[in-house]
Parts: C-alpha cells; sequence; structure tokens
C-alpha cells in the first residue's frame, strides 16, 4: 500500500511539473502526431469529474455539517456562503474563458436551476440522447462551429440531490441519487490537437479549479467567523484547505489517470 500511495504521489508531480511547463497552443513547439480531440475531452472531462466530486464531498458535504453554508446566492452581499458544485464549475468555466486556450466549458440541464444553464437546440437533442443510452456525446456544432462532447453529469452526492430538491425555485424535486441531473459540454476549434496543447487545456483546467477555488477562501475570509486555513479539511473541524492543499489533493486523483490516457493518446496508430 506504500509503495502504491508513493506512485500517486510521483505521477502527481510528474504530471504536476509538465503540465506547469506545457507551452500556449500557438507556441511553435513540434508536437508529435496529431491526437483527436475527442480523447483530450474525456481526459478533461475525468479530471473535472474528480475535482467536483472532491468539491462536493470533502467542501460542500463535510462543510455543511461544520456550519459553513452553499448558496446559489453566494456572491450577493450579506450572503455568507460558498458555490454550490455547478456554480463551482461555472466559476472554472470562467476562468477558462478569460484563458489563452480556446476551450469552453458549460454544463447544461432541462431542469436548471437557472434557466441560463437551460440545454437548447442541438445540444438538446443530444442530451436527450445521453439521457437515453448513457454514452457520452461528440459532434461538430455548427452553430458555433466548435467540436463538441458532452458528458452525463450524474447525482453522486447527496447535496447535490437535495439542493435541487429543496430550493423553491427548482423546476424539479424529485432527484435522486445517481440520476442524470444535466451535461457536462466541452467545446474547441480543432478536430486534432498536439500532445502540447493538450497539455496547455489540463494546464488552464486545473488553473481554472484553483482560480474557482481562491474565489471561495477569499469569500470565507469574510464571514462573521471565518474559518481557518491551512492543511486541514472539513472533515477534521471548522477548517478549509488552503489553495494549495486542495490543488495537491485534486492532483493525487487525477494525475496517474491524466497520464496513462495522455501515453495511450500519444503513441503511433492509437
Amino acid at each position: 500500500m506504500k509503495w502504491a500511495a508513493g506512485a500517486v504521489v510521483a505521477a502527481a508531480a510528474i504530471v504536476a511539473v509538465i503540465v506547469a511547463n506545457a507551452p500556449p497552443p500557438d507556441t511553435e513547439t513540434p508536437g508529435g502526431p496529431p491526437i483527436p480531440i475527442a480523447g483530450v475531452f474525456a481526459i478533461l472531462e475525468a479530471e473535472n469529474d474528480a475535482v467536483r466530486e472532491l468539491w462536493t464531498r470533502e467542501i460542500v458535504g463535510a462543510g455543511q455539517e461544520r456550519g459553513l453554508v452553499f448558496d446559489k446566492d453566494w456572491r450577493d452581499p450579506g450572503v455568507d456562503a460558498g458555490p454550490l458544485p455547478a456554480l463551482f464549475l461555472r466559476e472554472t468555466a470562467e476562468s477558462l474563458r478569460r484563458s489563452h486556450v480556446p476551450l469552453y466549458l458549460f454544463l447544461g440541464s432541462d431542469f436548471p436551476l437557472n434557466d441560463a444553464n437551460k440545454f437548447a437546440g442541438v445540444q438538446q437533442t443530444y442530451f436527450a440522447e445521453i439521457k437515453k443510452t448513457g454514452e457520452p456525446q461528440r459532434f461538430l456544432d455548427e452553430d458555433v462551429n466548435l467540436h463538441t462532447a458532452m458528458f452525463s453529469d450524474i447525482a453522486v452526492a447527496e447535496p447535490c440531490v437535495t439542493c435541487h430538491n429543496n430550493d423553491p425555485e427548482s423546476p424539479k424535486t424529485d432527484w435522486k441519487l445517481g440520476d442524470v441531473m444535466g451535461a457536462v459540454t466541452w467545446s474547441y476549434p480543432n478536430s486534432e490537437v498536439t500532445i502540447q496543447e493538450a497539455l496547455s487545456m489540463v494546464g488552464a483546467l486545473r488553473r481554472g479549479f484553483r482560480e474557482a477555488y481562491e474565489e471561495y477562501l477569499a469569500e470565507a475570509a469574510a464571514f462573521p467567523n471565518p474559518p481557518a486555513v491551512g492543511e486541514d479539511w472539513p472533515s477534521d473541524g471548522y477548517y478549509l484547505p488552503s489553495a494549495d492543499a486542495f490543488m495537491r489533493e485534486a492532483e493525487l486523483r487525477t494525475s496517474a489517470g491524466t497520464m496513462r490516457r495522455l501515453l495511450e493518446l500519444g503513441r503511433p496508430g492509437e
């Protein structure tokens, strides 16, 4: 077990260094054979799934038990709260939008709390297929000329269900664990990319996670009774991990899988 844990730590460290030093997509760097964007979307979605679960279980779920509050209006003056899981993803998407990487992230549903997240047009059609088959959908969105992949967003933790069921503005109040609540949509201009471009996308996503978490820490620092921030987590008491501690755990949960998938994509003929 100690060897396995050490291997995961080593993989996380290696991937973190590679990602941190990846050049921007427009850098003139030999990139090896092109890889399909669909494979990169799968990597990004795996990272997103892991970090969303980390946020939902270890920050929102455990934090609520310690007295921390999470609310859809967390940005409003006088609301001492943090973002719900869907809003944590929105903060991540906003960070991506500001980055140099033309990667777009959207969480949609047919029963969203916010009408801005309601699927329409061709995406509604593909989401209906996801609900029917459970399989990811990949297509060229001709409305915006972007290669797109949609992955089911499943209720994996109790806070996802209780939030939507208890919200007075929710259009659906009988959600259950395991339900497909929506879909995460990734879009990118090109059908193929280099390994360097793929690494830049992973790096931009991880910066998005960090910036989303740092926004929450800044909000929490202004609470009347701010939680202590450091190495401890809400499961330990009225604490929040620092941004470094949060990202360290996120990378431990994602890096081994990301490295394996990148190696598979980079093999000639795969």
